[in-house]
């Protein structure tokens, strides 16, 4: 069997209730973009190999860097409306897997807005924890940086108008951030069309 700590990705048979605990320790021990960070490393993620639904996002933000907990935060209550979900749901790690590209919280950019999430964090965890996750049926692509690490570069808004193209694998949705709004407001077409579609995929997948 492999070492708990290997770095290539887990088989199925790997993934041992011993083995995902060993593997969230290595997660929230890692320091590898200490120098880069504003704060101490706290990666935040929310999974268990049993999840079927996948939330790709992009990294977290400061209340979720100070609470440890996904989307514990304004655009997570965004996100949890378009999803019609209520948190028990949300945080059921057992059916919502919740992995960002980027575990800790980047810090702010010189003019506003937050740091993109560092690429080497992507390329440290990523590949790995989705080995963790064999029973996902469903990925919802919040943001651009989950969509162009997913699909390769592209319109974000083009992608979530057009989210047939990526069914049944992946559902593209904007970052569920204050700045959306402007957009969602001026596209009825997002309330209209996107988010019933986006209500009955989840809803079939989690058996409700």
């Amino acid at each position: 069997m492999k070492t708990l700590f290997a770095t290539q990705p887990v088989t199925q048979t790997d993934i041992t209730d011993e083995a995902v605990s060993c593997f969230l320790k290595e997660i929230r021990n890692c320091k590898a973009c200490a120098g880069k960070l504003p704060f101490a490393p706290r990666p935040v993620i929310n999974f268990s190999p049993k999840a079927r639904i996948l939330i790709a996002g992009q990294a977290p933000g400061t209340r979720v860097h100070e609470t440890g907990i996904p989307f514990n935060d304004a655009s997570g209550d965004r996100l949890r409306a378009w999803l019609n979900m209520d948190r028990s749901l949300f945080y059921d790690k057992e059916q919502i897997a919740i992995v960002p590209m980027g575990l800790c919280y980047p810090g702010v950019l010189p003019k506003g807005g937050d740091r993109p999430p560092p690429p080497e964090c992507a390329s440290l965890w990523r590949e790995r924890i989705l080995s963790f996750l064999p029973n996902i049926q469903l990925t919802l692509l919040v943001g651009s940086y989950s969509q162009n690490h997913t699909l390769g570069k592209g319109k974000v808004y083009d992608r979530t108008l057009n989210f047939e193209h990526y069914l049944p694998d992946y559902f593209p949705l904007p970052h569920p951030s204050w700045r959306t709004g402007a957009w969602e407001r001026s596209t009825p077409e997002f309330q209209e069309r996107v988010i019933p579609a986006l209500r009955k995929q989840v809803k079939t997948i989690l058996g409700q």
